[in-house]
């Protein structure tokens, strides 16, 4: 009796948070849409800004946003996936493994700004690149490493051994049983850690803020070595700077519904791979 009271408190506490965060989660959408929607237009989507940023669109601050967040996500990816496969596969059981595992960890709590700061130091300043959309992805990648690592070790771990076993039995190399079988089984878990790495790197101010955005550019960037705009740090400016904030003001909740929808509809792509991976291994 005392068990199954015990099990009805848990669920209950389970059910509470999942609703109030659920309520968070449906305020911060609602609010966002009623101060945004106004904002959104075809003119709003499609267009560059005018008349010192209080009229016109928000089109170059769409496409620079895409650009670092694909850019990032193609330089992440690999190596992420590739460290760890070494750590899950490869590496002996040993000190200086699980403290590498420790620093990756760790490295995914350092505050965004500090990676900012390296991007400056490293790809601005060192290496020559500039503010640049190269410099802002590269920050971005470093950015959201850590979690495409731990969310693909972690999808790695999940995959039982008795089909490592099975495809070793069956003549496989190590190696080809890592990459036709132990990968597509992890693919879904991976794809989780791709989600959450997509939507921080679209929505992260401080690293580009010092690598890769301008408050204003005219048209489109040329080449990965051009300044760019973007929205997180389009919002940061029209709400911050300028000398009409009764305009900016307007047009920044715009900008973040757009970021929003953005993010939410990249998620949502990628949630579709996943569960369709997922039903293929499955069969």
């Amino acid at each position: 009796m005392k068990n199954k009271i015990i099990e009805k408190l848990g669920f209950a506490f389970i059910t509470l948070g999942v609703l109030i965060s659920l309520i968070f989660l449906f305020a911060i959408i609602c609010f966002i849409a009623s101060k945004g929607l106004k904002a959104i237009s075809w003119e709003f989507l499609t267009s560059v800004p005018k008349n010192a940023m209080t009229a016109g669109g928000i089109a170059p601050a769409i496409v620079g946003t895409f650009y670092l967040t694909i850019a990032a996500i193609i330089f992440a990816l690999p190596l992420g996936l590739a460290s760890a496969i070494y750590l899950n596969e490869y590496s002996p059981k040993s000190f200086v493994v699980n403290v590498i595992r420790m620093s990756v960890n760790n490295l995914a709590g350092v505050p965004s700004v500090i990676f900012g700061l390296f991007g400056l130091a490293v790809f601005v300043k060192f290496l020559g690149f500039g503010v640049s959309i190269i410099s802002g992805s590269l920050t971005l990648g470093i950015l959201i490493l850590p979690g495409i690592i731990s969310a693909s070790q972690e999808a790695l771990m999940a995959v039982p051994n008795s089909i490592r076993e099975a495809s070793l039995a069956l003549g496989a190399t190590k190696w080809q049983t890592i990459k036709n079988t132990v990968v597509p089984a992890a693919i879904p878990g991976i794809m989780t850690g791709v989600i959450l790495s997509i939507g921080r790197a679209a929505g992260e101010t401080a690293p580009i803020l010092f690598t890769a955005a301008t408050f204003y550019k005219r048209g489109y960037p040329d080449s990965i070595f051009s300044e760019v705009m973007a929205l997180p740090y389009h919002i940061y400016a029209l709400m911050t700077e300028g000398t009409k904030p009764e305009k900016q003001i307007f047009i920044a909740y715009g900008c973040s519904l757009v970021l929003l929808a953005a993010v939410l509809l990249i998620s949502a792509a990628a949630i579709f791979l996943r569960n369709k991976y997922r039903s293929e291994y499955a069969n």
